[in-house]
């Protein structure tokens, strides 16, 4: 997370982290990339680390592939009478995924 955050500060950083904690890691700035300080780092990871929290629901919200979503379509189509019940099959699988993990 400390490279991400010093990308969200410079993008157009070049920088080497060796280690994962802010206050004992090393960093060595390149190309003459003025550097940040370790605080202002800090300050960034906590925004970086909330916006990651926030947005737990689109990393939960996992559909069936896109071949398996064909496929239930698919099916729908084998008898007329069955097309409703295997349309709602496809709704239901959808609409459990949406329910469970809601967009914030």
């Amino acid at each position: 997370m400390i490279i991400e955050s010093i990308l969200k500060i410079n993008p157009n950083a070049v920088v080497t982290v060796r280690g994962d904690d802010i206050n004992t890691c090393e960093i060595e700035w390149h190309n003459g990339t003025t550097p940040i300080s370790k605080a202002d780092i800090e300050a960034k990871m906590v925004e970086v680390q909330a916006e990651y929290d926030a947005n737990q629901y689109q990393r939960d919200r996992v559909y069936p592939s896109i071949g398996d979503q064909l496929d239930m379509l698919w099916h729908t189509m084998d008898k007329d009478n069955e097309l409703q019940h295997k349309f709602y099959d496809f709704y239901q699988t959808i609409k459990k995924v949406k329910v469970a993990h809601p967009k914030k």
